[in-house]
């Protein structure tokens, strides 16, 4: 178990869901120091300004991950592996998520569940990319898709 936070400024989740987030995903991820991501919040056209400068497709998109460590996938993080990564809090940064507030609304009203499901499913799967799952073979969806099930789960969300 890990200390998780996360450096924002948004407030589209209350403390004390941010509070329980943090704590799922403490409890899922294995590392010997603190463990710290960056979140924000973007309109559809500067998540789709990213995405288009960042990985060269020029389209809207839910969320996207920009992670710092490398080859970290299942398994406990040490810090002495990644001393630049250290922030002077002490906190080990994993990496960056930004959503875009629109269509994480639109998605939750399509998939029939509340806006604070759909953030919660958006941040916890930007985490994981952060920590090194992915989703382009369908062996790998079928992995990112059971971690972040669990850390739902623990929060009390689970799927319709």
């Amino acid at each position: 178990m890990s200390k998780f936070f996360v450096d924002t400024d948004e407030k589209e989740l209350s403390e004390m869901q941010m509070d329980a987030l943090c704590k799922a995903l403490g409890n899922f991820v294995q590392a010997d120091l603190p463990i710290g991501v960056e979140y924000l919040s973007v309109t559809e056209e500067e998540i789709r300004r990213l995405n288009r400068e960042t990985r060269g497709i020029d389209k809207v998109t839910d969320v996207l991950s920009y992670p710092t460590l490398d080859d970290v996938k299942g398994k406990a993080i040490r810090g002495a592996d990644f001393p630049y990564d250290i922030d002077e809090d002490g906190k080990l940064v994993i990496g960056s998520i930004v959503i875009c507030k629109q269509r994480a609304k639109e998605q939750a009203e399509e998939y029939g569940h509340s806006y604070e499901r759909e953030l919660h499913y958006l941040f916890v799967h930007g985490v994981m990319h952060c920590l090194g799952y992915d989703h382009i073979t369908e062996e790998e969806r079928a992995e990112m898709r059971e971690k972040e099930e669990s850390v739902l789960k623990e929060l009390g969300i689970t799927r319709l």
